[in-house]
């Protein structure tokens, strides 16, 4: 199973970070968000990536040409320059880096990794946004449907919190839900490779010229997921990340 994570755009709403990086690098806890994602998928059991870059995708590339190096401890001989690997712990994933576009859409960046996607069922994600789902759960789901394609729905957190009344005095503040109003597409996309009929060229979009055709020809399921789901689109919606990673527990971190 290999899975396409859209890694490409501008992150203008979140440009205090990216004037420097594309957005999927944008840390939290010290790590991309782009990890984080990608470590959600290697713990189901899917480790093949399709990194779609664009702005500021040599930022990414060089990530991954290091992370080998980087990861662990080491030793340096500064006479002979010869280095070896301590307690190195890396991990068993195969990342592709492919070059999408500077300006290339969303479906048309999907459409580019045709190729090498092998006419085989694929998943597709935006790399700034992070869930708790059961990604088996997720394709078995979508397999059961006959759709050609499954998008993950879910309910965003809502902007605010709330107050709790006894009579005319606040009893209690309640944390931000997990009950915005309606559903929305929250990334984690399942795909069959006849998608790519609908698919044109760089200016495809997969929301509105894929997702919404899918929809009108009754060939878009929908996977309701009830659990925790965050994107990252605002400092606001960093620092919230930011925060629950700092508990040690965050909702996300499903791995060990």
């Amino acid at each position: 199973m290999r899975v396409v994570i859209l890694a490409g755009g501008l992150g203008t709403r979140l440009a205090e970070q990216t004037e420097v990086k594309p957005k999927p690098m944008v840390e939290i806890g010290e790590r991309p968000i782009l990890w984080h994602i990608m470590k959600c998928y290697a713990h189901y059991g899917f480790k093949e990536f399709f990194i779609a870059l664009g702005y500021k995708g040599e930022v990414i590339k060089s990530y991954f040409l290091s992370y080998y190096t980087l990861n662990g401890s080491m030793s340096v001989n500064l006479a002979t320059g010869e280095v070896q690997a301590q307690e190195k712990t890396v991990e068993d994933w195969l990342v592709h880096l492919m070059d999408t576009g500077l300006s290339t859409l969303t479906g048309g960046r999907v459409k580019r990794l045709r190729p090498w996607l092998h006419q085989e069922t694929f998943m597709v994600t935006y790399g700034d946004g992070v869930s708790n789902i059961n990604l088996r759960d997720l394709l078995e789901f979508h397999r059961r449907s006959g759709c050609m394609a499954t998008v993950t729905a879910v309910r965003p957190p809502a902007r605010y919190g709330g107050l709790i009344f006894d009579g005319d005095l606040v009893a209690e503040f309640t944390e931000k839900p997990q009950i915005g109003e309606g559903w929305i597409n929250g990334g984690f996309l399942v795909f069959e490779p006849e998608i790519f009929d609908y698919l044109e060229g760089d200016d495809t979009s997969l929301e509105a010229d894929l997702l919404e055709r899918l929809a009108r020809d009754r060939q878009l399921a929908a996977y309701r997921h009830h659990g925790f789901w965050q994107c990252m689109d605002t400092l606001r919606d960093l620092h919230r990340l930011e925060t629950l990673w700092g508990t040690g527990n965050p909702p996300w971190k499903l791995w060990a």
